[in-house]
């Protein structure tokens, strides 16, 4: 087997999403933290070719990239063979309940379904923890009177379930039948049977669509700031959005970096009052209205600036940025059901009124995969519990 290299840093959701990956396979791998260790953060950056972002891997000689190239390379079938793995096919796995995503709604899901003596199986999805897990201090969920980091609160839900002996596994389904019960998943190397299906695949970050900032993501582009923010101290960034991720992610950066640029295409924020507030407070935050992204600029290397034009006047004009973080919102983990179960024009799962049950009889929704409005840790955990509910009396009624 190769020699397997992840550079990594604390606090970061990707660098765990890579771990996990490889962790699965059985793949043993030295781990160089940039944050203990800062002298390694040029010699990564060497080794990638200017990479501003973590987790940087290697397998051999063969630089690999981040978390979303590692993912890359095991949805083509790839990575097995570059690690020198066999990727034996196991027995099916057969489960009364499996819930599918590892965010609020999952946990919670799981843990009122263990108390219920249902045994469930949570597979996690490729981010064990969900969005959460990119938010740095969650100041608004019940419990917590001084706030809780994000991480943090999502690893106390798992402890929790497990408590309650839930069944953890790091994975992704790729194909689903719920054409029949006992409904059918794959994640590609293992199949699963179950008799109800509880849906907490949540949502991801959206991209502009630039082809710029495809160019130049992970090189000065990123989504995450709490992974990334680490190698802009002391400069001048720019964060896209108006919603509270955005906020949140403009003042997490205000704490290291000289100065942060809020680019919002509207004359307002969308963010709550307490997240406004702290950032029109910010003296280190300036906000560009009614703008949006032009372009990228930059060299084979790296990002060098951002262009920005103002939506009333039509000017355009350059920041004068290193750094580009992008917080524009979320779209539904949905693409594997659209063949089976009802959705909105938005792609969102749509449960029938007053449930949490789908079109297809066995089947239950939960968290942000179902929710564009409110899209809150205490919302998701909330509908999580009904899912569980619901799926316990529906299992007890089939018997």
């Amino acid at each position: 087997m190769k020699k397997v290299v992840v550079y990594s840093k604390d606090y970061c959701p990707y660098c765990h999403r890579a771990k996990d990956l490889l962790s699965s396979k059985n793949v043993k791998f030295e781990e160089i933290r940039i944050d203990i260790f800062p002298e390694k953060k040029g010699e990564m950056m060497t080794l990638s070719n200017g990479r501003k972002t973590v987790p940087q891997i290697f397998i051999g000689d063969y630089h690999v990239g981040g978390c979303d190239d590692l993912f890359d390379l095991d949805k083509e079938g790839k990575l097995d063979e570059l690690l020198q793995v066999s990727a034996e096919k196991a027995e099916t796995v057969h489960r009364e309940l499996i819930i599918l995503g590892s965010g609020p709604a999952g946990y919670t899901a799981s843990i009122y379904a263990a108390r219920a003596n249902l045994s469930p199986l949570i597979i996690t999805g490729s981010q064990k923890g969900g969005q959460l897990t990119t938010t740095t201090e969650v100041e608004n969920f019940p419990g917590f009177p001084k706030g809780v980091d994000g991480n943090t609160l999502m690893m106390q839900m798992e402890e929790q379930a497990k408590r309650f002996n839930t069944e953890v596994m790091f994975g992704e389904i790729q194909e689903v039948d719920l054409s029949n019960r006992p409904f059918k998943l794959s994640d590609g190397y293992k199949d699963y049977t179950c008799d109800a299906l509880i849906i907490a695949t949540g949502a991801s970050a959206r991209y502009l669509g630039l082809d710029s900032e495809t160019e130049y993501r992970n090189k000065g582009v990123s989504a995450c700031a709490t992974c990334d923010g680490f190698f802009f101290k002391g400069e001048k960034v720019a964060v896209v959005g108006g919603g509270d991720t955005a906020l949140e992610e403009a003042s997490y950066l205000a704490n290291f970096c000289k100065q942060v640029v809020l680019i919002h295409r509207r004359d307002e924020l969308r963010g709550s009052q307490a997240m406004q507030t702290r950032v029109l407070n910010n003296t280190k935050i300036i906000i560009e209205w009614d703008s949006v992204i032009d372009d990228i600029v930059g060299d084979k290397e790296k990002l060098t600036d951002v262009r920005i034009k103002n939506v009333k006047t039509g000017e355009k004009k350059n920041l004068g940025v290193t750094g580009l973080f992008v917080a524009i919102g979320h779209k539904p983990n949905t693409s594997l059901f659209q063949n089976y179960l009802d959705m909105d024009d938005k792609k969102y799962l749509t449960p029938r009124p007053g449930s949490t049950a789908m079109n297809v009889e066995g089947v239950f929704v939960c968290g942000d995969v179902m929710d564009s409005k409110y899209r809150q840790a205490v919302t998701a955990a909330g509908t999580g519990c009904m899912a569980a509910i619901d799926a316990e009396r529906w299992l007890t009624s089939q018997k």
